[in-house]
């Protein structure tokens, strides 16, 4: 045990666990870790080697034997009715029938909702009346004839926590530093916070990791602080689903991407409220392929994430918090450095300037490093039902940490109205999940400011983007820090961006640029000093490269950044056109191309790498792109690329190629500083097949396109 496990040992008895057996187990059984942990903090409470190897055969065994799977529903009822009474690991709660008078338990995998009960049982434990617990239940076979129900419930004990003393939380959390609590909370979900400061030397001031496990952080927040909205968009695989499934029973992950007034925000015919009056949070899965399923799911949506209340025939009110999540597949310099696109391009077209207006934060989850067998905690965390039970406490509590966010949060320009209650929310979750006693420094809630205050400014970035006027234009938002200076936050992957900080050309906004020399700019600087830079990095500038410039300023030499709109049916447009201009003098050239299955997609790559050999100056080609449909299919990709390869060593040529079903963007990056975004890849002409005496079947100036966009960004 390293020291953080001994004070977690020492402050929390019998509420940690060692998470590498949760991992270990959860391998081979898709139970939810809280029912894991749970079995192992009773089976594997030792140091002993061999006494750990007993108790996981143990808690194997336990769930083979009594853990229900939802298609083995009717093998359970039958086991019951031939053993007269079994033991089982399921979810269950207790419905009261107003038309029968009486109270029914449903279990969730058993697949009966007519369990008689004890009043007993569910009056020791209110939460089976509400959204239901998990428990050990043994189930016992009624063979009374004359009885309208098969099953009652002989005994029951909760695996949820009965009880929680927050008093214990409160003692136990002065045993820790700042540093070291954030620590255990990323620990007690199964990452080891070493390696989240491993991997966080790739983002510029981030040394110690700190700003990595405040992305972590910003995770929980829905799960303490009551209707917040927030939204993260990333890679595949660093855990975002996964988090609010798998830790905290009084959190549903909304998977598929439907959503309906019914489900979500109340029953009109059942006269019943919907997920909203059941859970602590809502998280919504695959955002992107959300479907609304009638026209009123949004407007009510709109209302209730503004105030926590709606109508719908008579008034309604709820706590539970949205968190939307969803995988971001783009490139963000190129989305970043674009007029027109901008980082919620992959929301459903029915989430409008409204609904996006309401996200408090949106966590970078681009930032966020792939989840692999080396981030997990093999050392000592919370249980996560003990953890769980600590967030649905603070989740109830606000008045205790408000005089904190009274006391210290001064705001300064262009904070407006939604903004200041976003920013207030998310430093409040901070403030409970950080500080759930005590309260921070001056420094510390400057830093939790800043960060909060980053997340809102990446929404009304946005925004800014999209609406053609100056609703959302005050994107410079700041605060006053201890020293009584005003400081205004960025975003570290927009500050440098003209079209995203000035996206409709005024030529009037600051920017914040990095330090270089000015031989390297490619605009001539304005001599306009910034009013104050992000909380992750200073200028030390003897240099007067600290503005931006407006578009007539733009050094007349090369080619420029643009966007281009190609028609359907127009001429002209071949590979040397388009791209020789941007490809010259450049020695490494990406291309992310995901489709070259057909014979034309491998005609089109051949002929825009034979541009590249006519210029002369590209040392090293990298492509990546997907496999085929089948294995034959993607062999002769491979064959493919292989010939072009050989023939591209007499050239002089390195090039590179490698398969990956995850891409789905396309572009072109050079070492020289451009990033060309293809709308349609290189893929950008009509496939005229062997007709061989058409004009455009050699020459491609003469071949009709396809309707495309590319948009050319130089990358500083």
């Amino acid at each position: 045990m390293d020291r953080l496990d001994i004070k977690l040992n020492e402050y929390f008895p019998g509420k940690v666990v060692r998470k590498d057996l949760l991992h270990e187990i959860k391998q081979t059984v898709n139970v939810p870790s809280f029912v894991l942990e749970f079995l192992l903090s009773r089976y594997c409470a030792s140091d002993d080697p061999d006494e750990i190897e007993e108790g996981k055969k143990a808690v194997l065994q336990i769930i083979e034997k009594n853990y229900v799977k939802p298609d083995e529903s009717n093998k359970a009822q039958a086991i019951v009715e031939q053993k007269k009474r079994h033991k089982f690991i399921d979810k269950i709660h207790v419905k009261y029938v107003e038309r029968e008078k009486r109270y029914w338990a449903e279990m969730e995998n058993f697949g009966s909702k007519r369990i008689a009960i004890n009043p007993q049982f569910y009056q020791k434990n209110e939460k089976l009346l509400e959204s239901g617990i998990w428990a050990e239940v043994t189930l016992a076979y009624n063979e009374v004839q004359e009885d309208d129900y098969a099953f009652y419930v002989e005994d029951l004990r909760p695996i949820q926590i009965a009880r929680f003393d927050e008093q214990k939380l409160f003692e136990g959390r002065k045993g820790f530093t700042t540093d070291e609590w954030i620590d255990v909370l990323i620990r007690s979900i199964g990452i080891n916070p070493d390696w989240l400061a491993e991997r966080s030397r790739s983002l510029k001031g981030d040394k110690d990791g700190k700003r990595l496990k405040f992305h972590i952080l910003s995770r929980f927040i829905p799960l303490v602080q009551n209707n917040y909205n927030s939204i993260e968009l990333g890679g595949r695989s660093t855990g975002k689903s996964y988090f609010y499934s798998e830790f905290s029973p009084y959190s549903t992950l909304l998977s598929g991407g439907q959503a309906s007034t019914a489900t979500l925000l109340y029953n009109n015919q059942r006269k019943q409220v919907g997920a909203v009056g059941f859970w602590d949070n809502v998280a919504f899965d695959e955002v992107a392929n959300m479907k609304i399923k009638d026209a009123d799911t949004i407007q009510i949506m709109k209302d209730y994430m503004a105030n926590g209340r709606f109508s719908r025939g008579q008034e309604v009110t709820g706590q539970a918090s949205f968190a939307f999540v969803g995988n971001f597949d783009l490139n963000i310099p190129t989305i970043v450095n674009s007029y027109d696109h901008d980082l919620l391009a992959t929301l459903p077209k029915a989430f409008d300037f409204a609904v996006i207006d309401r996200f408090y934060n949106y966590i970078p989850g681009w930032e966020i490093p792939k989840i692999d067998d080396s981030a997990y905690n093999n050392n000592y965390g919370m249980i996560s039902d003990y953890l769980s039970e600590v967030m649905h406490y603070l989740f109830d509590h606000n008045s205790d940490y408000l005089p904190i966010l009274n006391k210290y949060l001064k705001v300064g320009d262009n904070v407006e109205g939604r903004d200041s209650r976003a920013l207030q929310k998310t430093v409040l979750g901070f403030l409970k999940l950080i500080y759930p006693i005590g309260e921070p420094t001056p420094e510390e809630f400057d830093e939790i400011v800043a960060y909060a205050l980053e997340g809102r400014r990446r929404v009304k970035e946005q925004l800014n983007k999209r609406k053609p006027d100056e609703e959302y234009a005050r994107i410079n938002m700041s605060y006053i820090n201890k020293d009584g200076e005003k400081v205004v936050v960025w975003c570290p992957e927009s500050k440098d961006s003209i079209a995203t900080q000035d996206p409709r050309k005024t030529g009037d906004v600051e920017i914040a640029t990095e330090q270089q020399p000015a031989a390297s700019l490619p605009r001539k600087a304005k001599g306009k000093e910034k009013e104050a830079v992000s909380q992750n990095e200073c200028l030390q500038d003897s240099s007067p490269v600290q503005a931006t410039a407006t578009p007539d300023e733009i050094i007349d030499n090369g080619p420029k950044p643009k966007s281009l709109a190609i028609r359907y049916g127009d001429t002209g447009y071949s590979y040397d056109k388009l791209f020789a201009d941007y490809l010259e003098g450049a020695k490494v050239i990406e291309l992310q191309e995901p489709y070259l299955s057909h014979g034309y997609q491998m005609q089109n790559l051949t002929r825009f790498i034979e541009s590249i050999v006519k210029i002369g100056d590209c040392k090293k080609i990298i492509l990546t792109t997907k496999m085929g449909e089948s294995i034959d299919e993607t062999q002769k990709i491979q064959d493919g690329l292989e010939q072009l390869k050989a023939a591209l060593q007499d050239a002089g040529i390195d090039f590179e190629f490698t398969f990956s079903d995850l891409i789905h963007a396309r572009y072109i990056i050079t070492n020289n500083g451009w990033n060309i975004s293809l709308d349609r890849g290189l893929h950008i002409y009509q496939n005229i097949g062997r007709n061989f005496y058409l004009m455009g079947y050699y020459d491609l100036d003469l071949r009709p396109c396809l309707e495309t966009k590319i948009v050319y960004t130089k990358v500083e």
